[in-house]
């Protein structure tokens, strides 16, 4: 059972090596405060835009799409979301903790270890990996946008804006809940959906152009190539730059007076998500003729919940004025407790034959 753990640990460890390098930095007093305001603004606003722009117009084929399995992650994100809503209300009165527990919920690392995960959990049998790519590739494509935009509202709904003092507090006397119209525009302004946004539509008239021509006449890789470099560099920053700039921010003594927070937003992540997600889609599997998975789209479920917590949710959380610190104690535990909960599941699955040995 060693190469399982290997694998889990080769596909988390190096989030937690850039989180302590980030750390590091910042206690040598080579990291500046300003430095990481700036990185973290740099990162939500361009890097990570570029990097979800590339994911989405990354995907080759849509022939081939399992909409019972696309169907069932989206239902499940949404179940979670629904739970974490009232976790985060039960557990902390500090509203600018809800958002943030609701978000880890639902919102996993999907993006970013998605599919290295679970090509290695793929076997190997000639082609697996490539076929548990597009797999992931496909649920990346309808469930990463979800996630942002689920984000968007988990970060916003529970914040207070002021009604006169532009200084006032979030949840401070005087302010009054954020109206949906504002919601919606936040949604609309946020710089990830954009980022989904512009994918989509640069996606769709490639499609376009083969559906109605029967050919691609122009594409971004092949005729504009230097722009879609540019931007898929950008991209690549993006994940780096943002567990630096974490690490940088993170505090350890944060912790104490968190706990039960922190205890509740791991649990529900690395815990409550894939018992549920993976967990249900094993029991609709066998006993529903609706839903046939096995050895190639459990291991891509595994990545879409089993997972820690997205390492944007803590850049998101500190730019939408929610508690960026409880975000970033949050992607820390639970990467480095996923190590042993995806051990875990792989374990089991494999024992049951549900992926390949």
């Amino acid at each position: 059972m060693l190469p399982i753990f290997l694998t889990a640990l080769n596909a988390i460890f190096p989030i937690v090596l850039l989180i302590l390098l980030g750390y590091w930095l910042r206690h040598s007093g080579f990291l500046t405060q300003d430095f990481l305001k700036i990185g973290n603004k740099l990162v939500f606003r361009l890097f990570l835009p570029a990097m979800l722009f590339v994911n989405i117009y990354s995907i080759e084929d849509f022939s081939a799409i399992n909409w019972g399995l696309v169907l069932y992650s989206v239902s499940v994100v949404f179940l979670l979301f629904g739970i974490g809503l009232v976790l985060s209300v039960l557990t902390t009165q500090d509203r600018r903790r809800r958002g943030v527990i609701l978000q880890c919920a639902f919102r996993s690392n999907f993006a970013i270890i998605g599919i290295s995960l679970a090509a290695s959990l793929a076997g190997d049998a000639p082609g697996a990996a490539q076929t548990v790519n597009g797999v992931v590739a496909i649920i990346q494509a309808f469930t990463i946008p979800l996630f942002n935009i689920l984000g968007v509202i988990a970060l916003t709904v529970f914040v207070r804006r002021p009604v006169q003092d532009p200084q006032t507090q979030d949840g401070a006397p005087g302010a009054k809940h954020t109206p949906w119209s504002q919601i919606l525009t936040d949604i609309l302004r946020n710089p990830l959906i954009i980022g989904i946004a512009l994918g989509v539509g640069a996606l769709a008239l490639r499609f376009a152009q083969e559906h109605f021509l029967g050919q691609t006449v122009f594409t971004l890789k092949k005729d504009l190539a230097f722009l879609y470099r540019a931007v898929e560099s950008l991209g690549q920053v993006a994940t780096p730059l943002a567990l630096i700039v974490l690490g940088g921010q993170f505090t350890f003594s944060a912790a104490k007076n968190m706990t039960r927070e922190i205890l509740v937003g791991t649990c529900s992540r690395i815990l409550l998500a894939p018992l549920l997600g993976v967990g249900c889609a094993i029991l609709l599997s066998e006993c529903s003729p609706l839903l046939s998975f096995g050895q190639t789209e459990y291991p891509a479920l595994i990545a879409l919940f089993g997972t820690p917590v997205a390492v944007s949710s803590a850049i998101m959380a500190k730019e939408m004025h929610n508690d960026g610190q409880l975000a970033a104690q949050l992607v820390v535990f639970t990467s480095v407790f996923s190590l042993f909960t995806l051990f875990a599941q792989v374990f089991l699955l494999m024992s049951f034959g549900l992926l390949a040995v």
